[in-house]
């Protein structure tokens, strides 16, 4: 349910929410379309060149709205299932705003509010799901975290998604607002250095695009899992604005936007690679 590239530099990429492979066991309610505009559509076509570069590459073949996984797996809506979940369960009041529109781990509604179930699913569905795609995925990305770090001291982890051009009513804590081409976010720098992140902001920015720094996105679980700057360990999530690449109705392809894009990154990905965060 995933791939997983080794690298041989310091860099490694991860798309979560990229996934299109819609397990048999989902039986969603509504129509794979609806479905299909909670992925973050060719995330992994627009990091095409980065294993040619030697950087480590993980990618996630499910869904996000069948399992995701940049949420912890205590972050689940117990009223979703058909039983009693016998592991602990998320109490932290941030995270709670998230799984309480239905936002967790198993998705409730899309982005747009629409259930997913006229069901309840069961405790053991979810656990398999749990075991089959989430703690994989997870073992992936922290060793080649881990593998990284080791061969060269420190370690730059960006968590690579997209975004909508205008969020959705049940998508973010901002509903309708009118997204930047970039979003970069550390968590308000606990993830990794902020003069990092504010090169990564500056190297877009100079390549002619929009960037917001922590809003509305600051990372979420797997960039708090694997970023830690005091241990050289930096972790930064990435979101980029869909239009700047794909008509959002039919998920086509711009050939023109795709091409901008790519070259922005790839010349970022350069400039990741001759950065040694440790000597900032």
């Amino acid at each position: 349910m995933l791939t997983s590239l080794p690298g041989r530099t310091p860099l490694v990429f991860d798309s979560p929410h990229s996934g299109t492979a819609y397990p048999e066991d989902f039986r969603p309610c509504c129509e794979l379309a609806t479905l299909r505009r909670a992925e973050d559509t060719h995330v992994e076509k627009i990091y095409a060149f980065a294993p040619a570069m030697g950087v480590a590459w993980i990618e996630a073949h499910f869904p996000r709205s069948y399992l995701d996984a940049n949420r912890d797996v205590t972050e689940l809506d117990t009223t979703l299932l058909d039983g009693d979940w016998p592991g602990p369960l998320a109490t932290d009041p941030r995270v709670l705003s998230k799984v309480r529109p239905g936002k967790g781990l198993v998705w409730k509604f899309t982005d747009d509010g629409l259930p997913i179930y006229d069901r309840r699913p069961a405790v053991a569905e979810v656990q398999a799901r749990i075991d089959r795609c989430w703690t994989p995925y997870h073992a992936a990305v922290a060793d080649a975290v881990a593998a990284a770090h080791t061969h060269h001291g420190y370690s730059i982890h960006l968590n690579c998604h997209s975004m909508p051009a205008i969020a959705g009513s049940h998508a973010t804590e901002f509903p309708g607002l009118a997204h930047s081409d970039f979003v970069v976010g550390d968590r308000d720098g606990s993830t990794a250095s902020p003069v990092l992140s504010q090169q990564v902001c500056e190297h877009l920015r100079a390549a002619g695009f929009s960037v917001d720094y922590n809003h509305p996105y600051k990372g979420v679980e797997l960039v708090r899992r694997h970023g830690d700057p005091a241990r050289h360990r930096h972790s930064i999530q990435l979101e980029i604005n869909r239009k700047l690449y794909m008509d959002e109705r039919t998920l086509a392809l711009d050939a023109a936007g795709m091409a901008r894009l790519q070259a922005a990154l790839k010349s970022l990905t350069e400039r990741l690679l001759a950065t040694d965060p440790r000597s900032a």
